[in-house]
């Protein structure tokens, strides 16, 4: 017996009409074995907390043998792919599982990833490879670490079937726990397509299962609207305030509980570097760090547009025109965290402004310059200017700004501790994910395992793997990252 047998599996994604998703059976791959498993969140799902030798849930959720709780589907949806919109779109190597109810009553789909060709594939193979695989389960761990709004990974696992990209890789299956795998391509696909009758069904189950409260509202839908442009706000505001650039900012990539989806060529800072391009695929910039606030309400005026047939555009556009004041103000609040000034002067803005100018002008390393600010009770400092090039000019800056942060109410002890609450002494680099990877290729999966452990608490000391929290060497900067997974 399974311990999955003592999991209780919902369906309720599979009782919609036939049109939104096909029915498809995962393609087993060669001597599946596992790679990682999440415990904390295993037990928050009603999993087992060690699966090591529990050779039926492996080959139960690797799609290896069919398992009687499991209705695999592929989900049908569309979507505006780089500003062009692609109604052949869809889960294309993902199957949705079924959903798990956690112990605090959340339900969550269980999504297995790389589990073969669907009729959404698009001539493609259906297949995840290990270099991906291992990219989404840190960085899906990372950000929940972070306390940034995301999907999350349970189960990662590994095989001997051979996947075809520039090279040969290993063929890996990610099995990802979300709140929802509805993004705003589900309704642009209904839209666009005239299946309006769908589109109020999509609207009416995501109401019922998402947003409750709205229900009670005198325009539900349009309370629904207005709470999916809350939701990306502040997932935004939490992107830029880490330095996080999504890469692929799609609307088939965005969900409707404003939660980070679908990671591929993601990418931390290094240097601040307000125009950085993590997707080498990227050649105008479209997703650049920058550019997030302003594709996000892109986004959603392409799912408003979508909603057309519901909601006023009246009451689209109310709802839309609150989008950038939201993302300011959760934005302004965390980078006042940052910083430790949490009361508000009148030239603050300034302050801020020339900050950021001189870690541009200086390139300096953006997550490190706020964790060094962060000991300023430590050392007085002197940590950070050592990160500028000319000495003068930190030095200048940090007068100023203990002039400044004088004026809080806190201790400097305090304001210090809250800071390194806030600003994280380790982050998912591109360079250490990469290294985790080539070791990986060949068998060895301690630094995935440690990188996991540590990005999971990365506001944490650590001090067993301080080598994760170095700078990144010249040629693990600004990594560009391929989309192909």
């Amino acid at each position: 017996m399974s311990s999955l047998d003592e999991v209780s599996i919902s369906h309720r994604f599979s009782e919609l009409p036939g049109n939104f998703y096909t029915l498809v059976e995962p393609t087993p791959l060669e001597n599946v074995r596992w790679v990682a498993w999440n415990s904390d969140l295993a037990l928050e799902l009603g999993f087992p907390e060690d699966v090591r030798q529990d050779f039926a849930l492996l080959n139960s959720l690797s799609g290896t043998q069919a398992h009687v709780s499991f209705k695999p589907l592929a989900m049908k949806y569309a979507g505006h792919q780089f500003g062009v919109y692609n109604p052949d779109l869809g889960d294309g190597r993902g199957l949705l599982l079924g959903e798990v109810t956690s112990q605090k009553g959340t339900v969550y789909d269980l999504h297995l990833k790389g589990a073969g060709q669907t009729p959404y594939s698009r001539m493609g193979d259906g297949r995840a490879v290990l270099r991906s695989t291992i990219r989404e389960y840190l960085c899906s761990e990372a950000m929940a670490g972070l306390g940034i709004p995301t999907t999350r990974a349970l189960a990662m696992m590994v095989s001997d079937s051979a996947v075809y990209r520039e090279d040969v890789e290993q063929g890996a299956l990610l099995v990802r726990a979300a709140e929802t795998h509805i993004r705003f391509g589900h309704f642009e696909h209904f839209f666009y397509s005239g299946q309006h009758d769908a589109l109020k069904l999509l609207a009416d189950k995501a109401l019922n299962w998402y947003f409750p409260d709205c229900q009670q509202q005198e325009q539900p839908h349009a309370a629904m609207f207005s709470e999916i442009v809350r939701l990306t706000a502040e997932m935004i505001a939490h992107w830029q305030a880490q330095g996080f650039a999504h890469g692929v900012m799609n609307t088939d990539n965005m969900s409707i509980l404003g939660q980070t989806f679908d990671y591929g060529p993601f990418g931390f800072m290094d240097d601040y570097e307000p125009g950085y391009i993590c997707n080498h695929s990227d050649y105008q910039g479209r997703y650049s760090f920058d550019n997030q606030p302003s594709i996000a309400l892109w986004n959603l005026t392409a799912l408003a547009h979508a909603l057309t047939p519901l909601i006023s555009r009246a009451e689209l556009d109310r709802s839309l025109e609150t989008f950038s004041p939201i993302l300011q103000s959760r934005y302004s609040q965390q980078m006042r965290e940052k910083f430790g000034l949490l009361s508000k002067q009148s030239d603050d803005g300034e302050f801020f402004n020339d900050s950021f100018a001189l870690m541009q002008q200086e390139r300096v390393d953006y997550p490190r310059f706020f964790r060094e600010l962060s000991n300023i009770d430590i050392n007085g400092g002197e940590s950070l200017v050592d990160l500028f090039i000319d000495r003068n000019k930190a030095a200048n800056w940090l007068e100023r700004y203990k002039k400044r942060s004088a004026d809080e109410e806190v201790s400097l002890t305090q304001r210090s501790d809250n800071m390194r609450q806030v600003n994280p002494k380790f982050i998912l680099r591109n360079y250490l994910a990469q290294q985790a990877i080539e070791l990986a290729q060949k068998g060895d999966f301690s630094m995935v395992a440690s990188l996991s452990n540590v990005l999971q608490s990365p506001y944490s000391e650590h001090r067993d793997f301080e080598q994760f929290s170095a700078l990144p060497p010249e040629w693990g900067k600004r990594m560009e990252i391929s989309c192909s997974s």
